[in-house]
């Protein structure tokens, strides 16, 4: 009989039906016969900082964080790795025994690290410095995307949010004179000579409001990168392939980013594999 305990993590977000990283670390953790179980958290807003304290409190290694709590996990963080404090954005959190009094939470955001693997394998090395960048959004998701596009070297970085002060207070936290501020919609504009457009909002994300956008002003050359991965095809994506764009749907940034938390919590480094992708698709597509 194996006495061993079984080691506890999850995903904490309002809602979280659509979340596909319990499938994500579900495979793996069969894949590497861990006796683990990573399980969906829904949590509102109002509960969160008590309901990490009670997650700490049983036992679990940590968590994952989505959508609407990534700023309020750093607050709620006694420590924070350099792209949480930079972002001001945490997506992982990790729980310590402490010896003397209860559990240390630790925030790191694997965000960054998460979006640029994925732009990298499908897109490109270039795919940041092929022309002006356009993010649409102005949350922690975009926040940690635009840290990692000007380390990939982008030049120009336009955002557009539906309220252009949360795009100006995101523009001045991160304070790079890549940045600049466009209106909502005034795509013309924000799309001349582009040579990148992600999504970072949940717009199009199954159970949210649609993305209102014309592709018309951007560039067939450009680049179209969706976060959102349910559905893996939303419509962005699709209208960016009706135009012969190459695109770059939210699965891979979701495989990249876990790999961090995946080996913090239970002490294995995890292979994205195509075989891992292929396991999630058809969890989409089912």
């Amino acid at each position: 009989m194996n006495a061993t305990k079984t080691m506890r993590a999850g995903v904490v977000g309002w809602p979280i039906g659509q979340s596909l990283s319990p499938a994500m670390h579900g495979y793996w953790i069969s894949e590497y016969g861990l006796n683990a179980e990573y399980l969906p958290l829904a949590v509102s807003p109002e509960e969160f900082p008590a309901a990490i304290l009670s997650l700490a409190a049983k036992g679990y290694r940590g968590v994952n964080v989505t959508i609407p709590h990534k700023e309020a996990a750093y607050k709620l963080s006694a420590t924070l790795d350099e792209d949480a404090r930079v972002t001001g954005a945490v997506n992982l959190l990790i729980f310590e025994d402490q010896k003397t009094h209860g559990k240390k939470i630790h925030g790191r955001n694997t965000d960054v690290l998460g979006f640029s693997s994925a732009l990298k394998e499908a897109l490109g090395d270039e795919a940041a410095r092929r022309g002006p960048c356009v993010v649409l959004g102005a949350g922690g998701a975009a926040r940690a995307i635009i840290v990692a596009l000007v380390r990939s070297g982008a030049e120009e970085i336009r955002i557009l949010n539906r309220t252009r002060a949360r795009a100006t207070a995101t523009a001045a936290s991160l304070g790079s004179s890549q940045l600049k501020i466009f209106d909502w919609g005034d795509w013309h504009a924000a799309f001349a000579d582009a040579g990148l457009l992600v999504n970072t909002t949940s717009l199009g994300m199954t159970g949210k409001n649609k993305l209102d956008i014309s592709l018309d002003a951007l560039p067939v050359t450009a680049g179209v990168s969706d976060i959102v991965y349910n559905p893996l095809q939303t419509e962005l994506l699709g209208a960016a392939l009706a135009r012969g764009q190459r695109t770059m749907d939210g699965l891979g940034m979701l495989m990249h980013q876990a790999v961090p938390a995946f080996e913090a919590w239970f002490g294995v480094r995890p292979i994205v594999s195509a075989a891992l992708r292929a396991n999630l698709e058809a969890k989409l597509n089912g």
